[in-house]
């Protein structure tokens, strides 16, 4: 009888591990997502209002694993990618050559807008262990990642991102179970939605950070490498909604251990943030945060370029995937205006405040392109988007369409 339970138990190990397997590109649009501006802003969020917003968290979540999941179909079903999808699309050239040029450019400086801020945020990290300047290992982190683009493949790119997770995972998650919430608490910030007094802007923000136009681009190509039948769609759901699970655990769990740990606190630097590990690491917390933080940023560093040459190569039709020399050429260009630009010591906030108006007119555009091609039973007979995907995904898109024009307005009153 021993034998039998120890039998049933090594078999339920094994398929765990065994759907383990399947993470890979769900891997990567996490990794992206989670940067140094979701760490910042999920603190400043549990700081500012406890668990209220933490609803914002699981909209957001569910919004990604959605719209992630119909990208991976088209991968997957079409062999196309989301570029080559939408430039076949449209037959009428004026209405093709406007919906690639809309989309490549507002991407393209999208992720050049991210990109310093991103370098600022890993080297936040170093600079705050070992009181060198930001401004001077930014620079350095961009050599590393330049380097990893143009002698890397989408398969290590995977693994990187897969560690990078595991190291942000091991830090805050297990520090939301550390410094004992109520519960209770949580459960009702994240299914009664709520907006407190000021907090607009920061329901804008969590949303902003986690659904990021270009990874449907990302994943859409990323797929290919790894599935090409309708059979595999079922491994390619499970890595999306595992990984993307994990990066909404992980912004969840930075929420609700600064809303545990400093709520009514002003959140002004990364030795602020470390407040919130205290209760696990002691004086160690510093050390710790850094190590999330450059985990955090690096991801998304190596992301920012990564979307913008794998979005430009799919529109344009670039042909090899990282070996093709456009997507070199994109990819360093992108770095290098990352790298000029955080080793002037340029202040990045107005270059964030710049990324995410981008993202907020950006999101809903390309959020209707993905949903128009998902209606195309031509490019995926019975995988086509049934009524119910489609409720959701207009519901999805006017939200967007809401918080993008919300937060393109509060971006030009900032500047003006």
């Amino acid at each position: 009888m021993q034998q039998v339970e120890e039998n049933v138990v090594e078999k339920k190990s094994s398929g765990f591990i065994e759907k383990l397997k399947v993470i890979g590109p769900g891997a990567v649009v996490t990794a992206s997502f989670i940067g140094p501006g979701t760490v910042t802003t999920a603190t400043r969020a549990g700081a500012s209002f406890g668990y209220s917003v933490l609803w914002a968290v699981l909209f957001s979540i569910v919004t990604t694993i959605l719209l992630q999941e119909m990208a991976a179909r088209i991968g997957i079903i079409a062999k196309k990618d989301l570029g080559q999808a939408i430039t076949e699309q449209f037959k009428q050239p004026l209405l093709k050559f406007g919906s690639i040029w809309l989309v490549a450019i507002a991407i393209a400086v999208g992720c050049a807008a991210y990109i310093s801020g991103d370098l600022i945020g890993t080297s936040m990290g170093v600079s705050t262990l070992f009181n060198i300047p930001a401004n001077v290992v930014s620079p350095f982190i961009g050599i590393i990642i330049l380097i990893l683009g143009l002698t890397g493949s989408f398969k290590m790119i995977e693994r990187i991102m897969i560690v990078l997770i595991v190291a942000m995972s091991a830090t805050f998650i297990t520090t939301m179970f550390i410094v004992k919430p109520d519960w209770s608490a949580v459960f009702q910030g994240s299914f009664v939605p709520s907006l407190p007094s000021g907090s607009i802007l920061i329901v804008i923000a969590l949303i902003g950070t986690t659904v990021v136009p270009y990874n449907f681009f990302m994943h859409s190509t990323m797929v290919q490498d790894r599935w090409n039948k309708p059979s595999n769609l079922k491994d390619a759901r499970l890595d999306t909604l595992i990984s993307i699970s994990v990066g909404g655990l992980i912004t969840a769990a930075i929420l609700i251990t600064a809303g545990a740990t400093m709520l009514g606190s002003e959140v002004k630097s990364v030795a602020d943030l470390s407040i919130q590990l205290e209760p696990l690491f002691g004086s160690w917390a510093k050390v710790f945060l850094c190590v999330g933080i450059f985990a955090a940023g690096f991801s998304s560093a190596l992301a920012s370029p990564l979307g913008a040459a794998i979005t430009l190569s799919s529109l344009f039709g670039w042909k090899g995937g990282m070996k093709n020399k456009n997507f070199k050429i994109v990819f360093t260009v992108i770095i290098i205006i990352g790298i000029i630009t955080s080793a002037t010591g340029f202040e990045p906030m107005q270059i964030l405040l710049l990324a995410q108006a981008l993202n907020g007119v950006l999101l809903p555009i390309v959020a209707i392109y993905l949903l128009i091609i998902m209606n195309n039973k031509k490019l995926l007979g019975e995988y086509s988007n049934k009524l119910v995907t489609n409720i959701i995904g207009i519901i999805i898109v006017s939200v967007c369409i809401f918080l993008g024009g919300y937060s393109l307005v509060d971006v030009i009153s900032t500047f003006s």
